[in-house]
C-alpha cells in the first residue's frame, strides 16, 4: 500500500479494505488514514506511520525507531482520490445510515470491478433502500469497466434502469473507451433512455427557475407599479430602495450575530419589519423633500430621482464600503426537497415564491379593501375631485410612495438571501422592474403578476437554448413588439381616467 506502482498500490488498498470491512480491523483504517495524511514513510521491507518525532509500527501498534533511510510516500491524485474512496467504504458497516449513505455515494461515483466483493457483501446486509440503490449503481459501475464484455453489456443494461444523472455520466464515460459493438449499442439505448426519463425533471428545473426569477421581478416591481403605475412617478431610486432594504436586513443579522446568537435563525423574521419600515421611511422623505414639488413633471422627476439613486448609492458605499457584504441564510432556508432524480427545490427560492406571494395577496387588499387604498384610487382617477371631497390629497401622495418604497425594502430582504448585497444592487433589477410594470399594465397589479412570472419564465427558457446574453435581447426584442401591437400593456386601463 505504500509503495510500487499505483496500480499495485490500489490492488493492495481494495484487498485491505475488503478484509477490514469483514474483520473490523481498526489498524486498516489507521494506517489507511495516514496514509492519506502523508504521515507514512517506508524502507524496502516495512512501513512506519510518523507522529511528532516518533514511529509506530502499523502492524502492532508499538513504537518503534524509522530508519534514516526511510522514503516518504508519494501519493498523485489517483492515489488520493483512491485513498478517499477506501476511507469511505469503510464506513460501510457504520450504524449511522447517513454515513453509510455518504459511503455508499463515494463508492458510485468511483466504481471499480475489484470492489464487487465488497459491494455484494454490503447489499447483503443493508436494508434501507436509498443505500441499497446507491451500493448497486456502484456495483453496475464496477461492471461496467470489466474486461469481460459479457459483464458490461449486463451492467449497461441494468444502468439503462436508473434513470439518474450520474448513471448517465457514467454510462457517457465508458462510451467514449468502449470497443465491442454490441456493449457499445446497448450503452447508447440506455442513455438514450435516461434522457427521456430524465425531460421532465429538466422541462420542471426550467419552469421553476422561471417561476423564482418572476417572483422576485414581481416583488421588486410591485412597489413600481404604485409609485410608477398608479402614482404617474418615474422613479429611477427605486433600485437603492430595494437596495436600503437589503442593508436593514444586513444590519439585523449583525445585531442578532452580536446581541441575541443563540436566536439568529429568527433574525430574517425581525428583518422583514425592519426592511418595509427603512425603505418606506427614505421613500417619505424622498417624496415630501422632492417628488413633491415635480407631480405632472416626469422628465424632472426622471433626473431628480436619478441624482438621488447616485447620492445614496455613494451614502451606502460611504457607510458599508464599497465591498459586497455577506447576508446568511438562516438553517431553515438552507437544502433542498428533491421531487425527482434531476429535480431538487432549493428552500430559499421556494419560500421566496410563497413571500411574494403573500406580499401580494397583503397589497391587493389594502388597495382594494382598506380606506388607505381608497383614497389612494380616488386620487390616482381624479386628483381634484378627491381633495374636494375632504381626502387630503399630499399626505396620501405620501403614504403612496411610502408604501411603494416599502415594498422595495422588502424585495431587498429576499434578494438577500439568494444573491450578493452590495451598492450596486438595485441596478441589476431597475430596468426589469420598469418593462415589468409596463407591459404589464400601468396601474394594473394583476398586469405585473403576469408580466413578472411571463418574463421569467421567458428569459430562463431562451436561456437554456441561446444564453444569458441572447435570452435578454430576445426578451427585450419581444417586449418592444408587444408594446407596438398593445401600448397600454396586458390590462389596460378602462374608464373616464383612461380616457384623459
Amino acid at each position: 500500500m505504500a509503495s510500487g506502482t499505483s496500480s499495485e498500490r490500489i490492488e493492495a488498498i481494495t484487498a485491505a479494505v475488503i478484509e477490514a470491512v469483514d474483520k473490523g480491523d481498526a489498524r486498516t483504517v489507521a494506517f489507511l488514514q495516514a496514509l492519506s495524511d502523508d504521515t507514512v514513510r517506508f524502507t524496502a521491507d516495512k512501513a512506519f506511520i510518523v507522529q511528532g518525532d516518533k514511529g509506530l509500527d502499523p502492524v502492532t501498534g508499538a513504537e518503534v525507531a524509522v530508519p534514516a533511510d526511510a522514503e516518504d510516500v508519494v501519493n498523485n491524485n489517483l492515489m488520493r482520490n483512491e485513498l478517499d474512496v477506501a476511507l469511505a467504504a469503510l464506513q460501510l458497516r457504520s450504524e449511522d445510515a447517513s454515513v453509510r449513505a455518504d459511503a455508499a455515494r463515494a463508492l458510485a461515483a468511483a466504481p471499480s470491478e475489484a470492489r464487487l466483493p465488497l459491494l455484494d457483501k454490503a447489499l447483503a446486509i443493508e436494508k434501507d433502500a436509498a443505500i441499497r440503490e446507491q451500493l448497486e449503481l456502484a456495483r453496475a459501475g464496477g461492471l461496467l469497466s470489466s474486461e469481460d464484455p459479457a459483464k458490461r453489456l449486463a451492467a449497461a443494461t441494468t444502468l439503462a434502469e436508473n434513470k439518474r444523472p450520474a448513471t448517465k455520466l457514467l454510462l457517457n464515460e465508458r462510451l467514449a473507451e468502449e470497443q465491442d459493438p454490441a456493449v457499445k449499442k446497448a450503452i447508447v439505448a440506455a442513455i438514450a433512455g435516461i434522457d427521456a426519463g430524465l425531460i421532465w425533471g429538466e422541462r420542471l428545473g426550467q419552469a421553476f427557475t422561471g417561476v423564482s426569477l418572476g417572483s422576485i421581478l414581481l416583488l421588486v416591481a410591485l412597489g413600481l407599479a404604485i409609485t410608477y403605475g398608479l402614482m404617474g412617478v418615474i422613479n429611477m431610486a427605486h433600485g437603492e430602495l430595494m437596495m436600503i432594504g437589503a442593508y436593514a436586513t444586513y444590519v439585523v443579522q449583525g445585531l442578532f450575530q452580536k446581541y441575541l446568537p443563540g436566536a439568529f435563525d429568527a433574525y430574517l423574521i425581525a428583518a422583514i419589519p425592519a426592511a418595509f419600515l427603512a425603505s418606506a421611511l427614505v421613500g417619505a422623505i424622498l417624496e415630501r423633500g422632492v417628488i413633491r414639488f415635480l407631480y405632472g413633471r416626469p422628465l424632472e422627476t426622471l433626473l431628480a430621482t436619478w441624482g438621488i439613486s447616485l447620492v445614496l448609492m455613494q451614502l451606502v458605499r460611504t457607510t458599508f464600503g464599497a465591498q459586497n457584504v455577506a447576508v446568511e441564510s438562516p438553517s431553515w432556508m438552507s437544502g433542498s426537497v428533491q421531487l425527482l432524480p434531476n429535480l431538487a427545490l432549493p428552500w430559499n427560492r421556494v419560500l421566496i415564491i410563497v413571500f411574494a406571494l403573500l406580499v401580494l395577496g397583503a397589497v391587493a387588499w389594502m388597495i382594494g379593501r382598506t380606506r388607505l387604498g381608497l383614497f389612494v384610487r380616488g386620487v390616482t382617477q381624479n386628483r381634484p375631485i378627491a381633495s374636494c371631497m375632504g381626502v387630503n390629497t399630499a399626505r396620501i401622495d405620501t403614504y403612496a410612495f411610502a408604501l411603494g418604497s416599502g415594498i422595495a425594502g422588502l424585495a431587498g430582504c429576499a434578494l438577500s438571501q439568494v444573491g450578493n448585497v452590495g451598492p450596486d444592487l438595485g441596478q441589476s433589477y431597475i430596468v426589469d422592474s420598469f418593462m415589468v410594470v409596463v407591459v404589464g399594465g400601468v396601474g394594473q397589479l394583476a398586469g405585473t403578476v403576469y408580466a413578472a412570472l411571463g418574463l421569467g419564465i421567458l428569459n430562463k427558457l431562451f436561456e437554456g437554448w441561446a444564453g444569458a446574453v441572447l435570452a435578454k435581447i430576445a426578451v427585450l426584442v419581444l417586449i418592444i413588439v408587444f408594446i407596438q401591437k398593445r401600448p397600454q400593456g396586458i390590462f389596460a386601463m378602462k374608464g373616464r381616467s383612461a380616457e384623459a
